[in-house]
Protein backbone atom coordinates (compact mmCIF):
# COMPACT_ATOMS: atom_id res chain seq x y z
CA UNK A 1 0.00 0.00 0.00
CA UNK A 2 3.00 2.26 -0.66
CA UNK A 3 2.35 4.86 2.02
CA UNK A 4 -1.34 5.16 1.17
CA UNK A 5 -2.26 6.30 4.64
CA UNK A 6 -0.41 9.24 5.99
CA UNK A 7 -0.50 9.84 9.71
CA UNK A 8 -3.69 11.87 9.15
CA UNK A 9 -6.71 9.68 8.51
CA UNK A 10 -9.68 11.43 6.81
CA UNK A 11 -12.11 9.60 9.14
CA UNK A 12 -13.59 11.09 12.30
CA UNK A 13 -15.00 7.87 13.75
CA UNK A 14 -16.28 4.41 12.93
CA UNK A 15 -19.45 2.88 14.32
CA UNK A 16 -19.83 -0.88 14.29
CA UNK A 17 -23.05 -2.79 15.02
CA UNK A 18 -24.10 -6.41 14.82
CA UNK A 19 -27.06 -8.44 15.95
CA UNK A 20 -26.87 -11.78 17.73
CA UNK A 21 -30.11 -13.64 17.12
CA UNK A 22 -31.55 -16.16 19.57
CA UNK A 23 -30.11 -19.04 17.51
CA UNK A 24 -26.59 -17.59 17.63
CA UNK A 25 -23.92 -17.79 20.31
CA UNK A 26 -23.31 -14.21 21.51
CA UNK A 27 -19.63 -14.91 22.19
CA UNK A 28 -19.14 -16.18 18.61
CA UNK A 29 -20.85 -13.09 17.18
CA UNK A 30 -18.59 -10.88 19.29
CA UNK A 31 -15.56 -12.93 18.17
CA UNK A 32 -16.62 -12.47 14.52
CA UNK A 33 -16.84 -8.69 14.96
CA UNK A 34 -13.46 -8.53 16.69
CA UNK A 35 -11.79 -10.56 13.91
CA UNK A 36 -12.54 -7.81 11.39
CA UNK A 37 -10.13 -5.62 13.35
CA UNK A 38 -6.38 -6.08 13.78
CA UNK A 39 -5.70 -7.72 17.20
CA UNK A 40 -4.22 -4.56 18.74
CA UNK A 41 -7.47 -2.74 17.94
CA UNK A 42 -9.87 -5.59 18.71
CA UNK A 43 -8.49 -5.87 22.24
CA UNK A 44 -9.22 -2.18 22.89
CA UNK A 45 -12.82 -1.95 21.70
CA UNK A 46 -15.59 -1.88 24.27
CA UNK A 47 -18.94 -3.06 22.97
CA UNK A 48 -22.24 -1.93 24.42
CA UNK A 49 -24.80 -4.69 24.64
CA UNK A 50 -28.54 -4.04 24.23
CA UNK A 51 -31.32 -6.56 24.62
CA UNK A 52 -33.99 -6.26 21.94
CA UNK A 53 -37.04 -8.23 20.85
CA UNK A 54 -37.55 -9.45 17.32
CA UNK A 55 -40.74 -9.30 15.28
CA UNK A 56 -42.12 -12.40 16.99
CA UNK A 57 -40.78 -11.56 20.45
CA UNK A 58 -37.59 -13.56 19.95
CA UNK A 59 -34.61 -12.22 21.91
CA UNK A 60 -31.96 -10.32 19.93
CA UNK A 61 -28.76 -8.83 21.30
CA UNK A 62 -27.30 -5.74 19.65
CA UNK A 63 -23.56 -5.12 20.00
CA UNK A 64 -22.40 -1.56 19.28
CA UNK A 65 -19.11 0.32 19.49
CA UNK A 66 -17.79 3.68 18.37
CA UNK A 67 -14.11 3.98 17.51
CA UNK A 68 -12.58 7.45 17.72
CA UNK A 69 -8.90 6.64 18.30
CA UNK A 70 -7.10 7.69 15.08
CA UNK A 71 -4.52 4.88 15.37
CA UNK A 72 -7.30 2.30 15.72
CA UNK A 73 -9.18 3.80 12.76
CA UNK A 74 -6.03 3.76 10.63
CA UNK A 75 -5.27 0.13 11.57
CA UNK A 76 -8.86 -0.93 10.81
CA UNK A 77 -8.86 0.78 7.40
CA UNK A 78 -5.50 -0.74 6.46
CA UNK A 79 -6.76 -4.18 7.52
CA UNK A 80 -10.02 -3.72 5.59
CA UNK A 81 -8.20 -2.58 2.44
CA UNK A 82 -5.68 -5.42 2.58
CA UNK A 83 -8.23 -8.20 3.21
CA UNK A 84 -11.05 -7.12 0.87
CA UNK A 85 -11.05 -8.96 -2.45
CA UNK A 86 -10.67 -6.98 -5.66
CA UNK A 87 -14.16 -8.23 -6.65
CA UNK A 88 -15.68 -6.78 -3.45
CA UNK A 89 -13.81 -3.51 -4.04
CA UNK A 90 -15.15 -3.35 -7.60
CA UNK A 91 -18.70 -4.19 -6.45
CA UNK A 92 -18.49 -1.48 -3.78
CA UNK A 93 -17.12 0.96 -6.37
CA UNK A 94 -19.97 0.17 -8.78
CA UNK A 95 -22.63 0.79 -6.12
CA UNK A 96 -20.78 3.44 -4.08
CA UNK A 97 -23.60 6.02 -4.25
CA UNK A 98 -25.89 3.57 -2.41
CA UNK A 99 -23.31 3.26 0.37
CA UNK A 100 -22.86 6.99 0.96
CA UNK A 101 -25.07 9.23 3.05
CA UNK A 102 -24.00 12.68 4.16
CA UNK A 103 -20.39 12.26 5.32
CA UNK A 104 -20.58 8.51 5.94
CA UNK A 105 -19.73 5.33 4.05
CA UNK A 106 -21.85 2.34 5.05
CA UNK A 107 -20.37 -1.13 4.63
CA UNK A 108 -21.86 -4.49 5.57
CA UNK A 109 -19.53 -7.40 6.16
CA UNK A 110 -20.38 -11.09 6.26
CA UNK A 111 -20.61 -12.20 9.91
CA UNK A 112 -19.91 -15.89 9.11
CA UNK A 113 -16.87 -15.05 6.96
CA UNK A 114 -15.59 -12.67 9.67
CA UNK A 115 -15.71 -15.52 12.19
CA UNK A 116 -13.40 -17.41 9.80
CA UNK A 117 -11.03 -14.39 9.61
CA UNK A 118 -12.22 -13.34 6.15
CA UNK A 119 -13.55 -9.97 5.06
CA UNK A 120 -16.38 -10.18 2.56
CA UNK A 121 -19.21 -7.80 1.72
CA UNK A 122 -22.76 -9.09 2.17
CA UNK A 123 -26.30 -7.92 2.86
CA UNK A 124 -27.86 -10.79 4.85
CA UNK A 125 -27.34 -10.66 8.64
CA UNK A 126 -24.14 -8.58 8.39
CA UNK A 127 -21.82 -6.65 10.65
CA UNK A 128 -22.68 -2.99 9.96
CA UNK A 129 -19.99 -0.33 9.68
CA UNK A 130 -20.52 3.40 9.44
CA UNK A 131 -17.28 5.12 8.50
CA UNK A 132 -17.78 8.83 9.16
CA UNK A 133 -15.46 11.01 7.10
CA UNK A 134 -14.27 14.49 7.99
CA UNK A 135 -15.22 15.60 4.46
CA UNK A 136 -18.82 15.43 3.30
CA UNK A 137 -18.82 15.69 -0.51
CA UNK A 138 -19.34 12.28 -2.18
CA UNK A 139 -16.43 12.89 -4.58
CA UNK A 140 -14.09 13.64 -1.66
CA UNK A 141 -15.15 10.49 0.18
CA UNK A 142 -14.77 8.35 -2.96
CA UNK A 143 -11.31 9.85 -3.53
CA UNK A 144 -10.35 9.18 0.11
CA UNK A 145 -11.58 5.55 -0.21
CA UNK A 146 -9.39 5.08 -3.30
CA UNK A 147 -6.39 6.48 -1.45
CA UNK A 148 -7.15 4.19 1.50
CA UNK A 149 -7.32 1.18 -0.84
CA UNK A 150 -10.97 0.36 -0.09
CA UNK A 151 -11.91 1.16 -3.70
CA UNK A 152 -9.92 0.17 -6.81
Amino acid sequence: MDGVLSSKVPVGYIEVRAFAHATEDEEKVLAAIRRVFPPEVADNITFRKKRLSGHYGNPITLFEAKIRDQNHIKAFLENLASKMSILDKENLNNSIKQHLDKASLYIRLDKQAAYLNQIRLCTADPIHFRIHFKKSKPEEIIDACRKLGILP
